[in-house]
Parts: structure tokens; C-alpha cells; sequence
């Protein structure tokens, strides 16, 4: 499937920020941000994106273009479209919450790494989309990631279920464990966390425990 360049899509903005989350975080990127229902909206056109990216590149040096915002693969031709038409010379990441895994494989091409978040506040169900977004990535040989936000009531048996999930779709997957940011005069992470990465590596060697960057700094 060959997106037009007359394909356009509701973006929140194409920000320069620095990544919160996830294998690159840290890392400066320029975001595509798909808006949000509460978000102000400004339609672009594949081709309208495409000078964006390119005025913001000539001006500035970044790691990576980071896709995600609201359901990015739901703007799969626009993408398609714009990315075929860009050719970046930098590296692209998607970000996405795994549920149209169907997607992933016509966009997989154009993508340095395909990044899977679980926010642990959704309906267990939709984790099995999350594991096919994951199986797919592998199928269609692009470098795959798994990032879980686990919250203070997220048990450690639910995290641990998820990454053997993972594994068991590819063992390439890198997974990522953010957990909740410490927060008081003296913020300290609670010692659970290591034992839970000591758990995690048992099943899945490629298993990382990392702080996300809190707003404004951090974006996504």
C-alpha cells in the first residue's frame, strides 16, 4: 500500500524536543506528533510535512525522527507518503501502542526501530496486540523494542508476564522498564525495581531498568 502525496493528517506540531522514553531516550529528535482529541490540530499535507522536516534538518543536527503522538499507524498512507517522499537522512523511530499491528508491515521499511509502549492502564486484551505489533516487527526484520511504564500498583508478575510474551515473539525484542519517577526532597528508587530486573533478565537477557525524563524537557 503506496500512500499519495496528497495524503494529509491532524498533527499536534513537529517539535524539536528531547526523547523521554524508551531505547533512545536522551536522544534529541524532531517529533511528528499525531494530535490528540484534546490536542490543537493543524492538518498537513505529506508533501507540507516533508519541507518541515526538511527546514528543521537544515537548520539543526538530531539523532532521530520520532513518530507517535495519538494512534500513529492509523495515518499509515500519510506516512508511507511523506516518508518515501523525505528519504531522511536520519534514523526514524515509531512509538506506537502496538494496536494496529496489521500496519507495521508496509511501514516497517522506512523505520530504523519500532518501539512498543504499554502504559499498564489498558485492558489486559489489548496486550495481545502489543506481542503481534512485536512478532511483526520481527517478521518484517526491523530492530523491535518493548518500553513498559509500569505505575506504583502495577504488580510485578503483570511486567514479568509481558516480557515473557515478548520473548516469546522474538528474542531480539529490547525491552525497556521505566518505572514510576521517585518523587519527595530526596527521591530515591525503591530497591523492588532491581530485584524485578534481576527477575526479567531470567527470561529475557536484553533487559534494561531507566528513568524517563519528566516534561518539559522530555517529550514523546
Amino acid at each position: 500500500m503506496t500512500g499519495t502525496p496528497m495524503a494529509a493528517a491532524a498533527l499536534a506540531g513537529v517539535p524539536a524536543g528531547v526523547q523521554a522514553q524508551g531505547v533512545w531516550v536522551g536522544r534529541r529528535q524532531l517529533f511528528v506528533r499525531f494530535a490528540g482529541e484534546a490536542e490543537t490540530a493543524t492538518m498537513y499535507t505529506a508533501a507540507a510535512l516533508v519541507r518541515e522536516l526538511e527546514r528543521q534538518l537544515a537548520r539543526s543536527r538530531f539523532h532521530s525522527i520520532s513518530i507517535g503522538g495519538r494512534d500513529p499507524l492509523a495515518n499509515q498512507a500519510f506516512l508511507i507518503a511523506a516518508l518515501e517522499m523525505a528519504k531522511p537522512p536520519i534514523p526514524v523511530i515509531l512509538d506506537t501502542d502496538g494496536q494496529r499491528p496489521e500496519a507495521l508491515k508496509t511501514l516497517a521499511p522506512f523505520l530504523a526501530l519500532a518501539q512498543v509502549t504499554v502504559e499498564f492502564w489498558v485492558p489486559d486484551a489489548t496486550l495481545a496486540h502489543v506481542i503481534e505489533t512485536i512478532a511483526e516487527a520481527a517478521r518484517a526484520k526491523c530492530a523491535h523494542a518493548l518500553v513498559l511504564c509500569p505505575r506504583d500498583d502495577t504488580s510485578d508478575g503483570q511486567v514479568l508476564r509481558v516480557i515473557e510474551q515478548a520473548h516469546g515473539a522474538s528474542a531480539d525484542t529490547q525491552v525497556v522498564i521505566h518505572p514510576p519517577s521517585p518523587t519527595g526532597e530526596h527521591p530515591m528508587l525503591d530497591r523492588r525495581w532491581a530485584a524485578l530486573l534481576d527477575q526479567a533478565m531470567a527470561t529475557h537477557s536484553d533487559t534494561r531498568l531507566a528513568l524517563r525524563l519528566p516534561p518539559p524537557a522530555g517529550l514523546r
